[in-house]
């Protein structure tokens, strides 16, 4: 497509989806409701159609050599498409956070001084492989009063308009405008460099796929970016401990999973519990064939077991998305902090301790979206958080921060509230 087209066809659909959020904004709760539940409907009536697009999809794949993992993320199963009607359901069920008004306060000269919280209008979203995102992300889109641009990779393009024509329907059927929830229907990547330079027509883009494509979006961007580009997350044992309860918790934030963004990639233990610890977990994880790369304090207690190599310096800030984990041995919480702050990637952090002082300074000190307590750092989840489903999530530190739920698709303005004050 001539570059001239594409931007005109972004154009035109950043003016529809402007148009469509002033809608969506003023929508009732009840009909945005319906649209998630018609949506829910119509994704299980179209289950034979849907999987017939993403079969086209799955051989164009295969065709093109991509490696087994991508193409199973590209599958569009029974249980995939049952999981996304759910989730619409649950979000339909969820309060509206639009309209929400909180911190009303009187103030001295009469008028009450509140915020109220609204949409922040169009975000454009652009994604990797799994087609069940364009769900994921046109659901919440709707609960929220916005209006969505979604571009989803090429690999996927398909399945992704067979699901978005079924997102458009259900709007309809609810009263709500269909470009609310637009696809970007070419796979020409200069729709990707148009989408994320035309300020007028979106309010933020959300990137949702590999550190190459997030790099990108960030560096090109002419619009506010939610990203995240690393997961490099840590669990610190403390000196004072219930081992048991460490095992058990370090093994899960390492190998429940190893590819999602919250998997543990680097532990930490005080030396203090090294001795009794490192043998402990490095029998779980070679019997699981994780490989560990140790400093030399922590080499030494781990000697004999297969799978352990020296670490470099590149390990401590390494997101291996893989069997393999950093280990290194500290001296103290004060060391452990510091690690965490220089080498994380600011995603998720946990601490694992019988110590409440301690756990509070992690607490306060450690500089990450999530920071836990005692728990696995793969609850670092948008579901898990009782946010109902996550867009993403974001390392960055202004509006929202960890995972994106309704709430994160939202803004709040000061509202005033008086009967003919006047300023002296």
């Amino acid at each position: 497509m001539a570059s001239t087209d594409i931007v005109a066809t972004m154009d035109r659909l950043g003016a529809a989806a402007r148009a469509a959020a002033t809608a969506m904004a003023a929508a009732p709760t009840a009909a945005r409701d319906a649209a998630l539940r018609a949506l829910a409907r119509r994704l299980r009536a179209a289950l034979s159609a849907l999987q017939a697009a993403n079969a086209l999809d799955l051989d164009a794949a295969r065709a093109a050599g991509l490696a087994p993992p991508m193409v199973d993320r590209l599958r569009l199963t029974d249980a995939v498409i049952a999981t996304v009607a759910e989730g619409c359901e649950q979000i339909a069920a969820m309060p509206d956070p639009i309209g929400e008004i909180t911190e009303l306060r009187r103030r001295p000269s009469g008028i009450a001084v509140g915020r109220m919280r609204v949409p922040l209008g169009v975000f454009g979203m652009i994604y990797e492989s799994r087609p069940n995102v364009t769900i994921e992300a046109a659901s919440l889109a709707i609960k929220s009063g916005n209006a969505c641009i979604l571009r989803g990779g090429s690999e996927a393009i398909r399945s992704n308009l067979a699901l978005a024509r079924e997102v458009q329907a259900a709007l309809a059927e609810a009263g709500l405008p269909p470009q609310a929830v637009q696809l970007v229907e070419t796979t020409d990547r200069a729709a990707v460099g148009r989408l994320i330079a035309m300020p007028e027509y979106c309010d933020l883009i959300i990137p949702r796929g590999g550190k190459g494509l997030i790099e990108r979006i960030a560096a090109e961007a002419r619009v506010p970016v939610i990203k995240h580009l690393d997961g490099n997350c840590h669990v610190y044992v403390d000196a004072e401990v219930d081992l048991e309860m460490a095992l058990r918790v370090t093994d899960n934030a390492k190998t429940q999973k190893f590819s999602p963004c919250n998997a543990a990639e680097s532990l930490l233990v005080h030396a203090a519990q090294a001795p009794a610890f490192l043998p402990r977990i490095g029998a779980i994880f070679a019997a699981k064939g994780v490989e560990m790369r140790g400093c030399p304090r922590s080499l030494a207690i781990l000697a004999g077991l297969p799978g352990v190599v020296a670490a470099t310096e590149a390990d401590w800030g390494e997101e291996y998305l893989a069997p393999v984990i950093s280990i290194k041995v500290v001296d103290s919480l004060d060391e452990a902090i510091a690690h965490v702050n220089r080498h994380g990637s600011h995603h998720t952090d946990a601490i694992l301790t019988s110590n409440l002082p301690n756990a509070m300074r992690f607490l306060r000190e450690v500089d990450s979206a999530s920071v836990m307590v005692n728990a696995s750092t793969r609850f670092a989840d948008g579901f898990e958080y009782g946010l109902g489903a996550e867009i993403g999530i974001s390392t960055d530190k202004f509006h929202a921060r960890g995972p994106v739920g309704l709430e994160g698709l939202t803004s709040l303005k000061w509202i005033v509230l008086g009967q003919g004050e006047l300023r002296g």
